[in-house]
């Protein structure tokens, strides 16, 4: 018989905390980008909105491996990408950011747009009668409308990111210390039985 590993050890508690580590990052840039991409897919009109929200979409439709495979090509030292910022993101912490980021976008935006949306046109334009700018509306009526649906989305693009194992084993390959996160360190401690079974 096998003699299993202890399974909250030293490499166990680092990668928690780089999981957590990643997931807060990530629903922060997720909230960042996240909320006036929803604000304004609330109220555009027209093909760009439409061409948009497909984009924004594309993570819950495509694959987890197949999108990170495409991140991975993206992200790859011959990629465009690359030489813009003079180094390869693929299979480091900050590759797993942008793909966490893309991957989740859409359980974060979807929320947020639909508080938006449900909020209707009305507050702003009272807003606007009372001389509010644009911005000043925004954030002092819009966004404390919302609060509930952004609320969700953050909620929503936290444990998307814990969750997540296809896009985060293609990008970032389960480099200890680095780029393994918990769902890779449970595959792997699977795939070694070195979980218990009972």
């Amino acid at each position: 018989m096998t003699e299993t590993a202890p399974l909250f050890d030293a490499a166990m508690i680092e990668t928690i905390w780089l999981t957590l580590k990643l997931a807060v990052i990530s629903t922060a840039v997720l909230l960042l980008v996240g909320t006036p991409l929803a604000w304004w897919l609330s109220r555009a009109g027209g093909l760009w909105k439409e061409i948009v929200a497909t984009l924004v979409a594309l993570p819950i439709v495509l694959p987890p491996t197949v999108l990170g495979f495409y991140l991975l090509i993206a992200m790859g030292p011959a990629s465009p990408l690359t030489a813009l910022l003079g180094r390869k993101l693929s299979f480091t912490f900050e590759g797993l950011v942008v793909g966490s980021v893309i991957y989740s976008l859409p359980f974060v935006v979807n929320p947020i747009r639909n508080a938006f949306e449900a909020m209707g046109s009305r507050p702003m334009e009272v807003a606007a009668t009372l001389r509010a700018s644009p911005l000043d509306a925004f954030f002092t009526v819009a966004l404390p409308l919302a609060l509930p649906g952004i609320f969700t989305g953050a909620i929503l693009g936290f444990a998307h990111t814990v969750g997540e194992f296809g896009v985060v084993l293609m990008i970032g390959g389960g480099i200890p210390g680095q780029t393994k996160v918990l769902s890779v360190q449970i595959f792997d401690y699977v795939e070694t039985l070195q979980c218990p079974t009972r």
